[in-house]
């Protein structure tokens, strides 16, 4: 083997080495806080970030993240959904889609509150505490992607289960979701767990989850 790849494959080698290894420095605060649905414990709360739409319908992903919302608020096991993600998305507004899919389900308007400027995991777990004042909660999300989620939950303060939804979706958009976790989102969560910012948009503090559960 020549010099030039040997010196190529020692980098291929080491990059894989350290992105494995930031992977698992973001997953290890959220080991033992996650689950299947079936194991899922109560929380006052749910958090469904938002991800891909289409026609202003719910994509795969988040088909099956609000599933798991629909059947917690069913079972009793959560009283009130906060759907967190972007009103101006790139494939649409996430936070009507959302809505729409829960109310269809026989969710509660009234049970729901939405965060239109979730624009990333990351903002999603600071404002539900800053702005919605969430201190517990499961929040749904893929197996790839659950994890970090609980992760920055549990840095902006909330004490946080992750349940792990289906994602019904092309094997080319799983394949797409796990690189870009792996390659970019994991690295840059490994940043913001240490180096916390503020969310790209604050706004003032909003008491409607409180009143909700104050209802409920």
């Amino acid at each position: 083997m020549s010099r030039r790849r040997t010196v190529l494959l020692s980098g291929c080698v080491a990059t894989v080495s350290a992105l494995l290894w930031v992977s698992s420095q973001v997953a290890s605060s959220a080991r033992g806080r996650m689950y299947s649905l079936a194991d899922a414990p109560p929380a006052a709360v749910v958090i469904v970030p938002g991800a891909r739409v289409r026609d202003g319908k719910p994509g795969g992903f988040l088909r099956g993240r609000l599933d798991v919302a629909v059947s917690l608020v069913r079972d009793g096991r959560a009283r009130a959904v906060l759907v967190s993600g972007d009103a101006a998305g790139r494939s649409g507004d996430e936070i009507t889609a959302m809505i729409d899919y829960l109310t269809s389900r026989g969710v509660d308007r009234d049970r729901i509150v939405a965060d239109p400027y979730g624009l990333d995991t990351f903002d999603t777990a600071q404002r539900a505490v800053r702005t919605f004042g969430v201190r517990e909660a499961n929040i749904a999300s893929q197996r790839f992607h659950v994890a970090r989620a609980v992760a920055l939950c549990l840095r902006a303060g909330i004490d946080a289960t992750g349940v792990v939804a289906d994602g019904q979706v092309r094997y080319r958009s799983q394949v797409r979701s796990h690189l870009r976790e792996w390659v970019l989102s994991r690295p840059k969560a490994f940043l913001e767990l240490r180096f916390p910012r503020d969310p790209a948009i604050s706004t003032p503090p909003d008491d409607t989850l409180a009143e909700i559960l104050a209802a409920h």
